[in-house]
């Protein structure tokens, strides 16, 4: 049975990730924060392994990581999706507590789970396994106002890109999928503020299609990788954005 850890699983991507793998008979160790969401998710999956943790602790990352490892017995794939969109402004509004819960969330933390996912997948029998980031749009066209976001995301392709490298003694295949505007409630706060502000929002999609990309890169044959992926709602302003 394949397995597959995705942190920020109680919402979002995530969830619908999570559940995609779940109902696609995957063991799916669901990380998140919140405790009570994850065993809500896990109540009607035996193959569901809920790991309540915050990204951002090592400690709290280590434990959730081996538990799952003593559990589920290997670890395949890690979906490193877990990230936040700080209230936004120019580079002068932003609040220094903002950047760093934004760097702390989407670039340490991702740091943090994919150094427990590289330990397990060089070490276990047979060694190897896929690591996919999850970066996003702004990590090549920044949206306006979202200095701190789009700082984050352009380091997940750094990270993405030493991990391939780095991975390939060990069997390690890492790739980077880049979701522009699917319908979480953290695009929904970007649509609702677009309205309120009497302009049109970016056209959306629905985060299914996201999670079935997902699905496609981590069921790849390990000789081979998507190594950036780009999935976005069609019609939304990226190509010529910038």
């Amino acid at each position: 049975m394949n397995t597959i850890i995705v942190t920020g699983a109680s919402s979002g991507i995530g969830r619908a990730t999570a559940e995609l793998f779940l109902n696609e008979g995957w063991t799916v160790g669901l990380l998140a924060r919140s405790a009570d969401k994850l065993h809500d998710m896990a109540a009607d999956h035996k193959n569901a392994l809920p790991l309540a943790a915050d990204v951002t602790d090592p400690d709290a990352v280590q434990a959730a990581f081996r538990a799952f490892q003593d559990k589920a017995g290997r670890l395949d794939v890690l979906f490193n999706n877990a990230g936040i969109f700080a209230p936004g402004g120019t580079i002068d509004e932003i609040e220094l507590e903002d950047w760093y819960q934004s760097v702390n969330v989407n670039l340490n933390g991702m740091f943090l789970c994919a150094r427990e996912a590289f330990r397990i997948m060089r070490h276990q029998t047979p060694q190897g396994g896929r690591i996919i980031n999850n970066g996003s749009i702004a990590a090549y066209v920044p949206r306006p106002n979202s200095v701190h976001y789009s700082a984050t995301k352009h380091a997940i392709t750094g990270l993405t890109r030493s991990l391939s490298l780095d991975g390939r003694d060990f069997g390690i295949a890492c790739g980077q999928i880049d979701i522009g505007n699917a319908r979480t409630p953290m695009v929904q706060g970007l649509v609702d503020a677009a309205i309120e502000a009497g302009r049109q929002p970016d056209p959306t999609m629905a985060v299914e299609d996201a999670a079935r990309s997902v699905l496609h890169m981590a069921t790849l044959p390990p000789e081979a990788n998507v190594q950036f992926m780009t999935v976005m709602a069609t019609t939304m302003p990226y190509i010529g954005r910038g």
